[in-house]
């Protein structure tokens, strides 16, 4: 008997693991807008500007990475300066959230390199709206009537997993 629940929970066990593997490993799903990265490289300095993404929604975060700058300051009019990281393999990097109210269109953010001292131009599109909320991995935090139902579930898995242990306890007892 027990080499059979040990199967079922095995199989199980196995079950979810392949139902959660194309998730996982899933990288960018469908999509009605290009999204993707655009370099720029400037004259034969060497020095590349990287934007993820290349159209952003209003709200949302864009990662800025320059290859052969020592430092500096990215700006633009569609989110706060923010300061590039010390350089890593040549590389800094910086994360900028564009403005809740940003202006829908083609916008301009400028490097400022410290090292070279170097100004760099980079364009990017901002898209109108908010984008999605997913829900996954603490998008959005659940509702009171969420809560409620989870520990309803909860409380009626622990009274039935107390039942099922005295329910057990007094059938071995009766047959000792």
């Amino acid at each position: 008997m027990r080499a059979a629940r040990t199967l079922a929970v095995t199989a199980t066990a196995f079950a979810a693991l392949g139902l959660a593997a194309p998730l996982a490993t899933a990288t960018n799903g469908p999509s009605s807008v290009t999204v993707g990265s655009s370099a720029v490289q400037r004259g034969g300095d060497g020095i590349h500007v990287n934007v993820i993404p290349s159209a952003v929604h209003q709200g949302s975060t864009l990662t800025i990475t320059v290859k052969g700058c020592g430092g500096g300051i990215v700006s633009s009019a569609a989110f706060p300066t923010v300061s590039l990281s010390a350089p890593f393999g040549g590389v800094s990097s910086a994360v900028a959230r564009v403005y809740n109210h940003a202006t829908p269109g083609e916008h301009t953010l400028t490097v400022h390199c410290t090292s070279p001292n170097k100004v760099l131009t980079h364009r990017f599109r901002v898209l109108a709206g908010q984008g999605t909320s997913g829900g996954l991995g603490g998008a959005l935090a659940p509702s009171s009537t969420e809560m409620a139902v989870g520990g309803s579930l909860v409380a009626a898995a622990a009274l039935g997993g107390g039942l099922f242990v005295i329910r057990r306890r007094r059938m071995s007892g009766a047959g000792a």
